[in-house]
């Protein structure tokens, strides 16, 4: 099941002209929510930063936008039957929407943590600072660290971490939380600007600083979110000569999860 165009489809096949930019470069751009409560509406859910982070792409690359009430028709429609919905939009302005359900096992990985393993500097997302149906440098990063890791962490070519494959990157160090800067080229996350902006509520320290080689050294926990997942630790991260341990524990991660219950 999946709406396009303005249309629920029963199938899982969606038929596409062959010369479809979509098809044959990846040019769509998209944002994948978790909707809480079954409501767009929720403050969680940030329905409409998810719509405007859609609507920046679509206007730095000049592309037509959506007919946004039926963008949001097609999301009612798929929420009654998934909790997490993926929402592109293709340069003439057609809505496709996929759902899927959460990870069987994102309860054990928030509580537990995961392995990462860094990616080759080759591997990146084309055009950082968006979302764009282009994700094959994420996709190889992820599946060439399987089996060993669940996560991969991709790095510039100065060997500093940027972000994950899927999410952004959060430390703990020095009574405050680090995050790599936006002007390192990663994307600008939706549940990152929510946690900073949560985090300057509390009064708590965020510093916005590369993530060098020897910064996380010294980091004591790490972990990545995105929309779907929240928080996630690592406990992990493979490098190609050795391996660096952090604390999947550690009771600072309770300020994040506090973000998200809200």
């Amino acid at each position: 099941m999946f709406w396009y165009n303005g249309k629920l489809i029963e199938s899982e096949t969606l038929i596409l002209n062959i010369y479809d930019p979509g098809l044959l470069y990846g040019a769509t751009v998209f944002t994948t929510l978790r909707v809480y409560g079954n409501s767009l509406d929720s403050s969680l859910t940030n329905w409409q930063a998810h719509c405007d982070r859609l609507l920046f792409s679509l206007t730095s690359f000049a592309w037509q936008q959506p007919d946004w009430q039926r963008l949001r028709q097609g999301a009612e429609a798929m929420l009654k039957h998934f909790p997490v919905l993926r929402i592109a939009i293709f340069p003439d302005g057609r809505e496709w929407i996929i759902g899927r359900l959460l990870p069987e096992d994102l309860s054990s990985k928030q509580q537990h943590g995961v392995l990462c393993a860094i990616a080759n500097t080759e591997l990146s997302r084309s055009l950082a600072t968006h979302k764009t149906g282009n994700y094959l440098g994420a996709w190889l990063a992820i599946n060439q660290a399987k089996p060993q890791a669940q996560e991969a962490i991709l790095v510039d070519n100065q060997g500093n971490w940027l972000e994950t494959a899927t999410g952004n990157l959060w430390g703990w160090a020095d009574g405050s939380w680090w995050t790599p800067p936006l002007t390192a080229g990663i994307l600008p996350g939706i549940s990152r600007q929510h946690i900073i902006s949560w985090l300057h509520q509390q009064q708590v320290q965020v510093k916005e600083i590369p993530w060098t080689p020897k910064l996380v050294t010294g980091l004591e926990a790490i972990a990545y979110t995105n929309s779907v997942v929240e928080i996630i630790p690592i406990h992990t991260v493979v490098q190609s000569r050795d391996s660096l341990q952090y604390d999947p524990y550690h009771p600072n991660f309770q300020q994040l999860r506090s973000s998200f219950l809200a």
